[in-house]
């Protein structure tokens, strides 16, 4: 298995790669990639978490070796994104998992996020943990066109959330381009989160496309706040999907370069697997 991470901002690149923990160095030495693991630990929010151990390497040096970087690693104890991340690299983990481990490093307790798809609930939830705090702060906007899915979702949340963090999560019968109409003006927005596809378990005619997705894109970064994430994890092993996936990479490659920091993660020798798009707002 291949992951090719490709990035669609310069931001991202740098002319030296970086190691970024003993695991994944192991990981670089047994496996293959189509290129290096090239990162600029200043471009993303959550690589500066505690990055003490990683130096830049200077001008004159083609890589940086393991021993630059010291045994702590830059995400914070319990976030398992570098789990997340090995799992999907190794076939053990799904897109969803890495999606939510990195919202982890962006959405803090008391925060307002959007779950554009709610599906079965499980992106919702994630959320909800995210954002509730003892003092009842947070709250998670969610929505979708199928009653069915609303209606999974409303099991899910009420089999296991409590009904006071229950109260938190604000569900709406309307698709995702109409999520200005649902959410306050104003309203600082930490997190959109998109699944396209079908609903898993649901029927598989009624799916997110184009000619609704690329508006609700284009809600989405209107409402998102500085520091904020757009992730999608977007699925093309079924008719349109490849087309709704080039959709959301011309958004993505459109975007000021000012402003926003765009990159994929994408399996190189799997042509049905999700694509995971982060969308990281200045």
């Amino acid at each position: 298995m291949f992951l090719s991470l490709r990035f669609t901002s310069h931001h991202f690149l740098c002319d030296n790669s970086i190691i970024l923990s003993r695991t994944l160095f192991s990981l670089r030495r047994n496996c293959s990639f189509t290129s290096p693991l090239k990162v600029n630990p200043k471009a993303v929010s959550f690589f500066n978490k505690s990055i003490d151990g990683v130096q830049q390497a200077g001008p004159n040096s083609n890589n940086l070796s393991v021993n630059s970087v010291d045994n702590t690693f830059p995400f914070p104890d319990g976030s398992g994104l570098e789990d997340a991340l090995i799992g999907y690299i190794s076939g053990k983990k799904k897109a969803t998992e890495v999606a939510h481990s990195i919202w982890k490093h962006f959405v803090q307790k008391g925060d307002t996020v959007v779950d554009a798809t709610c599906g079965n609930g499980y992106d919702t939830l994630a959320m909800l943990k995210l954002v509730a705090d003892d003092s009842g702060n947070g709250c998670v906007y969610g929505m979708d066109i199928q009653t069915v899915a609303l209606e999974n979702t409303s099991l899910l949340l009420d089999r296991l959330v409590h009904p006071n963090e229950r109260m938190l999560i604000k569900l709406f019968p309307v698709c995702h381009s109409r999520m200005e109409d649902v959410i306050p003006k104003d309203t600082f927005v930490r997190l959109v989160a998109f699944n396209l596809g079908y609903l898993p378990g649901g029927d598989k005619s009624i799916l997110t496309v184009s000619e609704t997705t690329l508006p609700a894109l284009q809600a989405a970064s209107r409402i998102l706040g500085p520091g904020g994430l757009i992730s999608l994890v977007v699925y093309v092993g079924h008719p349109g999907g490849r087309e709704e996936f080039e959709t959301v990479q011309t958004f993505a490659s459109g975007l000021s370069t000012e402003n926003w920091i765009c990159c994929k993660i994408e399996m190189v020798n799997r042509q049905a697997a999700p694509v995971i798009v982060l969308l990281f707002k200045k």
